[in-house]
């Protein structure tokens, strides 16, 4: 499995964006009001993956007062970072497009109320993305250092 790169996440929530301002800018009249719950869950999320990463950087670099990691679990804490990084991209996206649309509404007060439920969502699944790439990065295998390693 391959690292995820970044700039992949950044060009799926523009994408993401554009595609979901086209849709509510048509459907907004008929869309139910956006839940906040998505904020809290968002860092939820974010909070359990960041933990994750900092006690498996730990476990890997097998530090005092630490257990072994097992390798089936990190490669599925990295299949979970990865997975992560992804749908907090696109939800981000959907929130970013939203937000895109409400923004221009902001004099009404039902339109405004909801940009910053989208704002709050956004920076949530941002949070989340920096979390799950912080997981995948925990998962590697540090280098061994240059006097440790044996000659060929």
């Amino acid at each position: 499995m391959r690292p995820t790169h970044p700039g992949r996440l950044t060009g799926l929530v523009v994408v993401v964006a554009l595609l979901s301002w086209a849709v509510v800018r048509q459907f907004y009249s008929s869309l139910p009001i956006m839940p906040w719950t998505a904020v809290p869950t968002a860092l939820l999320l974010a909070l359990g993956e960041g933990y994750t990463g900092w006690t498996t950087r730990a476990r890997i670099a097998r530090k005092p007062g630490t257990k072994p990691v097992e390798p089936l679990a990190v490669a599925r804490l990295a299949a979970l970072a990865k997975a992560s990084a992804y749908a907090g991209a696109v939800l981000a996206g959907f929130f970013a497009g939203f937000m895109l649309h409400t923004g221009q509404l902001l004099d009404r007060e039902t339109p405004r109320s909801e940009f910053f439920v989208a704002l709050g969502s956004f920076l949530s699944f941002v949070v989340l993305i920096c979390a799950a790439l912080y997981l995948e990065h925990s998962c590697r295998i540090p280098k061994e250092p240059e006097e440790r390693r044996e000659p060929r």
